[in-house]
This record gives C-alpha cells, sequence and structure tokens, in this order.
C-alpha cells in the first residue's frame, strides 16, 4: 500500500483530485436525478388525468417548473423548447465527469512515461534505487488512471440512462399538457 501512494510521486495530486471531483459528481447528480425530485408520480398523474389548471406546483421541480410556465400560456414549440433547457439543466456537471474519464488514464499514462524516463540516466545503466521508483511511478500512475476512470466511466454511463428515463417522462407531460391545451 506504502508504494502505490509513494509510487506515482507528484502525479498522486492530480490524479486524487480527480478522483474526489468525480465522486462527488457523480454523487450530487445520482441525488439531483431521483424521478421523484424532478418528475413527481403525483404531478404526471394528475397531467395525465386532464387536471393539470388545478395543480398547485408547492416545491420545485423540473416537471412543477413546466407546468407553471405552461399554466402562464407557454404552449407548442415554446412549451417544447422550456422543457428541452429544463433537462439540459440535469446534465450540469457531466462534461467534467467525461473530461475525467478521458483525463485520468491519460494522466496515469504520463506518469508512466515520466516513469520510464528516470531509468535511463545519462551515463550507463540505473541503480537498483532508481529501477525500483521509476517502474513504481510507471506502473502505480497507469492503475490509479484507470481505476478512475473506469467507475467514472459506469457512473457517467448511469447517469446518462437516467436522464433518458427522465426525458421520456417529461416528454408524456409535455405532450399530455399539449392535449389539455
Amino acid at each position: 500500500m506504502n508504494t502505490l501512494i509513494e509510487g506515482p510521486g507528484l502525479f498522486l495530486w492530480p490524479l486524487g483530485f480527480c478522483s474526489l471531483l468525480v465522486v462527488f459528481l457523480i454523487s450530487e447528480r445520482a441525488l439531483a436525478l431521483i424521478s421523484n425530485r424532478v418528475v413527481p408520480p403525483a404531478i404526471l398523474q394528475a397531467v395525465r388525468k386532464g387536471e393539470a389548471h388545478s395543480i398547485k406546483v408547492t416545491h420545485p421541480s423540473t416537471a412543477g417548473r413546466i407546468i407553471i410556465f405552461w399554466q402562464e400560456g407557454a404552449r407548442g414549440e415554446v412549451l417544447k423548447s422550456f422543457a428541452r433547457s429544463e433537462l439540459i439543466k440535469l446534465q450540469r456537471g457531466f462534461f467534467l465527469i467525461d473530461s475525467i474519464v478521458a483525463a485520468a488514464p491519460l494522466l496515469g499514462l504520463l506518469g508512466t512515461v515520466t516513469g520510464l524516463a528516470t531509468l535511463f540516466p545519462e551515463h550507463g545503466l540505473p541503480d537498483s534505487q532508481t529501477l525500483t521508483r521509476g517502474v513504481g511511478l510507471a506502473l502505480s500512475t497507469t492503475m490509479i488512471g484507470l481505476c478512475i476512470a473506469i467507475p467514472a466511466l459506469v457512473g457517467s454511463n448511469w447517469l446518462s440512462r437516467r436522464i433518458e428515463v427522465l426525458s421520456a417522462q417529461v416528454d408524456i407531460l409535455v405532450e399530455s399538457l399539449e392535449k389539455q391545451s
């Protein structure tokens, strides 16, 4: 374990930052994308029953904001554009997760190249301590970079799927509102 922390050397800091940031972003988005917070079932059922005019929105949600906008008179493409803009807000932070998925293995690769470059001194063969430190840097940074990127990729894909499901629910909501116009 000590080698895992000492091995990456300077590259441990950006890799650690990427790790903490991706855990925070995925956790925050997972909480924000809970279905009841985005499209509460009670609101969706009331709209599907044709009771959209009588809905009193008590808590801010994507569906609630769309209904308020509809109650203010928005119809047609304006309502659909507003719904799309609300869905885009749900994707906040996704570009950072995608960047970390791409950057973490590249940081690991950079550590690998740096570690291997330290193996070859200007004169002669490296001593055993230099060889150990160089190989440790090379292997540790690659492993840590992949250990960050792989779960981040899985989390990003899961969040993208959540957005697709919520997008379908918002589409149903908007179409049901349009029928009541």
